[in-house]
């Protein structure tokens, strides 16, 4: 029997390119900056503080302060996206139907903030489980075991949706029900469907 559904962010709650943005952000910038392409590598905020990653900003780029608030804020719109309702909505039936709903992404300092500001998730969530908090991130088995130890629940007891293959992987590898997140009704029904399953 399902007991817990946990979902991804990027990506799943929220509509986001995640192959894209941070390439699209970094060009934008060199840009206004009048830098080389290529000042700012790819994925310049992985295993940084927020701090960090502005003064890595402010420093490549000889941003103002007023600039550097700017592009900061222009990040954090092109991280977090545009939330999708109806996924939104769906977690919160699930919740009200009496399932554990969850959240498991791999993140950046200033994530759960930013994502609390724009679309409440502290409150459509039982547990957010953020990798720059916990300090591993998907694939590794170690996340899908401390998720499951805070959701008090059992792997086959989770069903679980990512739009990376690689975290649907590790998840199905630790025992969860794990779905690539393909379209929002084409996920939602895949879920009902294993919530319906009877129990093997």
């Amino acid at each position: 029997m399902i007991r817990a559904a946990v979902f991804d962010i990027g990506g799943v709650l929220e509509i986001v390119d995640d192959d894209r943005w941070q390439d699209q952000w970094i060009s934008r910038w060199e840009g206004l900056a009048g830098v080389a392409p290529g000042t700012l590598r790819r994925s310049p905020y992985s295993g940084h503080s927020e701090a960090d990653f502005r003064v890595r900003v402010v420093t490549a780029l000889s941003l103002s302060a007023e600039q550097a608030d700017r592009a900061m804020a222009q990040w954090w719109d092109a991280y977090c996206g545009e939330l999708d309702v109806a996924m939104r909505d769906f977690v919160a039936s699930l919740s009200r139907s009496g399932l554990i709903v969850a959240a498991l992404s791999n993140s950046g300092d200033g994530a759960r903030r930013e994502e609390q500001r724009r679309y409440n998730f502290e409150e459509l969530f039982d547990h957010l489980v953020y990798s720059h908090e916990v300090g591993v991130e998907k694939p590794d088995p170690a996340v899908y075991r401390l998720t499951e130890e805070r959701l008090g629940v059992l792997p086959h007891e989770i069903v679980f949706l990512d739009d990376r293959a690689g975290a649907v992987e590790g998840a199905r590898a630790a025992g969860w029900h794990g779905l690539l997140h393909t379209s929002t009704p084409e996920s939602i029904a895949a879920i009902q469907r294993i919530i319906a399953s009877p129990p093997h």
